[in-house]
């Protein structure tokens, strides 16, 4: 197993990092897994409504403000983005997340940067809120 090096956690030994198993191919998009010491922010499961509840139709739209939303709830609790270890995404419609690859990069590359955190990708039945297509779990580790 490799610790995956990267220019911004070099500087700090204490910032998440990557993991790598030594042989295995290097996943585009995400890690296969993460490491990190320090101080644990979570967030509960986050639908792409803004802050007067409204939600979008548009898939890539929720996306985008989900993503948003978890960025503002990691702020909250003396966060980035660069302290993801885990998103964990639950769709209702594969097809429509794999249709969508290509603007789902860029919108979270917008949201979050080049940092790409172990993750997880589920189709569900349905979301408690009927018309949300996507919902996210996030967990952040700030260095101490």
């Amino acid at each position: 197993m490799t610790v995956v090096p990267n220019a911004k956690t070099d500087a700090d030994p204490s910032a998440p990092r990557v993991l790598q198993p030594s042989g295995w191919p290097v996943p585009k998009g995400y890690a296969n897994g993460m490491t990190a010491d320090g101080r644990i922010v979570v967030t509960g499961g986050v639908i792409g409504w803004d802050t007067v509840g409204h939600l979008p139709a548009d898939f890539t739209a929720q996306v985008k403000q989900a993503l948003e939303n978890i960025a503002a709830i990691l702020a909250d609790g003396g966060a980035k983005p660069e302290h993801l270890v885990r998103l964990t995404w639950y769709v209702v419609d594969m097809e429509e997340y794999l249709g969508n690859l290509k603007a789902l990069g860029r919108i979270y590359r917008d949201v979050f940067g080049p940092h790409y955190p172990a993750m997880a990708l589920v189709q569900v039945v349905r979301l408690v809120e009927l018309a949300a297509r996507v919902e996210i779990e996030a967990t952040a580790v700030v260095p101490r």
